[in-house]
């Protein structure tokens, strides 16, 4: 294998064989291949692209190169992968209520990054709560609880550590192929049999174009055909903020409301669409509308909140918090922002939410940054909400910065307006190994 060869070939738009692209990966992992060299090809790649084969075996080459986790005994399997966008909190409360219904749920997450909240920020806002197991404590956890939630180990694909470390400072993340093989090898590796995936599409996701958008949630569906998983896809909607609640303990509070049922219809209604999907895949309902069924049932009965308390308390946390949500990391100072004139809210900027919470200290700028977990802001009305001048339109909890900056800020991410709101909706399309096809609600047929 010559790594030049290889990258030249790739540059000029040739296709690399499965061999080739394994040995090239496990060169980069002993030091045979350089930062340099690997740098290169990434960049050939985010240029001329792949073909589906080359993808394929670009992520199976990255889950050979550590662990996979064998969880056949232990039942049906299933996971739930979002591309990120503001207030994106579904994991929380979706994790133990599939949990709730009998299917393993093992969930392996990211941080944030940018304007996007990551997973693991937003559970270790819960006091005690661990997200660094190892992979025989994540195992034993989801045999225990059904339920494990936690982040890459040291031995489960190395490869993508690595190479998404470098595609960081070269500027070839937002490469298709380079994403879905990112993605998928770290979910198949773990060991679930059926995968969901939530792809953000609008300002404040990743994608704002729906064809790219649309593309990437075909991509990974095929490619996770290719390694026998069942799984499908939806487009769903990152205009504006999902739910009313963006940051890290005041998400965690939020999904505590999705598991008791009193949470915004948006932020419920991805939840309880993507859950169902997982259900129906893992083959313990028929269909959407009879999983929709079961869910309202287990967040009546209370089973999916216990689910939640059980998942905490088996990773290190304090269960108390999803009976008494105060007992989550506060910002020192909160502050109020009036609405300026009587109207509708017809939007909310997604992306200039993400940057004020990003800035108080909510998010990062640089992987090293330390997260404020207390530090948010609570959308008190949201899209289509009708005000008067002087209504609450959010609250701001921060802990530094001025609080004149983050109130004129704020009022500059809402659009207030005479005339109605456009109409929003959640879920724009489910993608398939069949194609895509529009969303027309829970009876929406699912093919996988």
């Amino acid at each position: 294998m010559n790594p030049r060869i290889l990258i030249a070939r790739k540059r000029d738009g040739g296709h690399l064989s499965e061999d080739e692209i394994r040995s090239f990966v496990g060169g980069y992992l002993n030091r045979e291949v350089a930062d340099y060299q690997m740098a290169a090809f990434l960049m050939a790649v985010l240029f001329r692209g792949m073909s589906r084969e080359e993808t394929v075996a670009l992520t199976r080459a990255m889950i050979d190169s550590g662990r996979v986790l064998d969880l056949s005994a232990l039942g049906p399997t299933a996971d739930k992968h979002s591309t990120g966008g503001v207030g994106d909190k579904v994991s929380l409360a979706l994790a133990p209520l599939v949990a709730a219904e009998g299917v393993r749920v093992p969930m392996i997450s990211g941080r944030g990054l940018g304007h996007t909240g990551g997973t693991l920020d937003k559970l270790e806002s819960i006091p005690g709560f661990r997200t660094g197991l190892s992979p025989d404590e994540f195992v034993g956890t989801l045999a225990r609880v059904g339920v494990a939630m936690a982040g890459q180990s040291d031995d489960l694909v190395p490869a993508d550590r690595r190479m998404y470390a470098l595609r960081d400072v070269t500027a070839t993340v937002e490469s298709l192929p380079l994403i879905a093989s990112s993605i998928l090898s770290k979910k198949i590796a773990a060991g679930p049999e059926n995968l969901v995936f939530d792809v953000k599409v609008g300002r404040g996701a990743f994608f704002a174009d729906r064809s790219r958008a649309a593309a990437l949630a075909a991509e990974l569906v095929s490619v996770a055909g290719a390694f026998g998983r069942r799984a499908v896809a939806f487009l769903t909607d990152m205009d504006r903020p999902l739910g009313a609640a963006v940051g890290n303990a005041v998400e965690v509070e939020e999904a505590i409301a999705v598991l008791r049922g009193t949470a915004p219809p948006d932020l419920t209604e991805v939840t309880f669409v993507t859950a169902a999907a997982m259900l129906v895949l893992a083959g313990v309902a028929p269909d959407l509308f009879a999983a929709s069924r079961r869910l309202e049932e287990r967040i009546r009965d209370g089973s999916a909140l216990a689910k939640f308390r059980e998942m905490v308390s088996a990773q290190g946390g304090d269960p108390r918090v999803a009976d008494d949500p105060s007992l989550l990391p506060r910002a020192a100072h909160e502050v109020v922002v009036e609405s300026p004139a009587d109207g509708t809210v017809a939007d909310i900027d997604p992306r200039a939410i993400a940057e004020i919470v990003t800035d108080m200290g909510g998010g990062r700028r640089r992987v090293e940054d330390t997260i404020d977990a207390g530090a948010g802001l609570i959308l008190d009305c949201v899209h289509g909400s009708t005000v008067r001048k002087g209504d609450t339109l959010a609250r701001i909890r921060f802990s530094r910065g001025s609080a004149g900056e983050w109130v004129s800020r704020t009022r500059a991410a809402y659009l207030i307006t005479r005339a109605a709101a456009p109409e929003r909706r959640m879920i724009h399309a489910v993608v398939s190994r069949s194609g895509e096809q529009p969303w027309r609600g829970w009876s929406t047929p699912l093919t996988y």
